[in-house]
């Protein structure tokens, strides 16, 4: 046996649940393994009462799921369009480098790979282009990444509206931060809230959303935050 989260649209902050679920887990490292796997979660959740579900990775069975995956999933900014994963590793600030901006033209697994991640000190936070992310909330980057490639791909987005959860079989929570599951879950709820413009109007409201467990009306440009990294 096994767990995983599902992660469920909720009505209020932080709009997200997470659901662990059991379930017979079948080893090895080949895709079909994983789709096994993944079959194995939903049926699981299923038996909760969490359907339906969507399978948000690369290994997704359906075709909406893969598109999703933050491998896939593309976000135009400046007049690029980079994949949510190159644009996630490539704006990754060290101690001793970064950001590797050059990461936003390769594929995603290369970025994903690419040795300067794992070799070049201690974290600090991100840097895309002229954007400037702390490291704390630990999600916020990631999560604004991909909520902002998901608003403006609504032929994709509008289709996840109506899932009642989402998963991501690779994802470990006991190894991994941050989940494109979950981002999609709470992309779910802000726009069944009808509040996902307000908060993505600013990076500043972005970050005073997730920090704040007020309803995100509150929000306004009059709390600029300013953020510096010792780049």
């Amino acid at each position: 046996m096994a767990s995983r989260p599902i992660f469920l649209p909720t009505e209020n902050h932080p709009f997200v649940e997470e659901k662990l679920v059991e379930f017979t887990w079948h080893p090895g490292f080949a895709k079909s393994q994983s789709q096994k796997n993944i079959l194995s979660l939903h049926q699981s959740a299923r038996i909760l009462g969490i359907d339906p579900i969507l399978e948000i990775s690369s290994k997704s069975l359906e075709s909406l799921g893969k598109k999703l995956s933050a491998f896939n999933l593309l976000i135009n900014f400046n007049g690029y369009t980079i994949s949510v994963e190159c644009a996630y590793q490539g704006s990754k600030i060290f101690s001793d480098g970064g950001p590797f901006s050059d990461l936003y033209f390769v594929s995603s697994r290369e970025a994903k790979k690419d040795e300067r991640i794992q070799n070049s000190g201690n974290f600090i936070g991100y840097r895309f282009f002229d954007e400037i992310f702390p490291s704390e909330p630990t999600n916020a980057f990631y999560d604004w990444l991909y909520l902002t490639a998901l608003f403006q791909n609504p032929n994709i987005s509008n289709k996840i509206l109506s899932y009642h959860g989402f998963s991501d079989i690779v994802f470990n929570p006991k190894k991994s931060l941050n989940c494109q599951a979950r981002a999609a879950a709470l992309f779910v709820s802000l726009s069944r809230k009808g509040i996902l413009n307000q908060v993505l109007d600013s990076k500043s409201s972005f970050l005073h959303f997730l920090k704040s467990k007020k309803m995100p009306y509150d929000i306004t440009k009059k709390n600029e935050i300013q953020l510096e990294l010792p780049i």
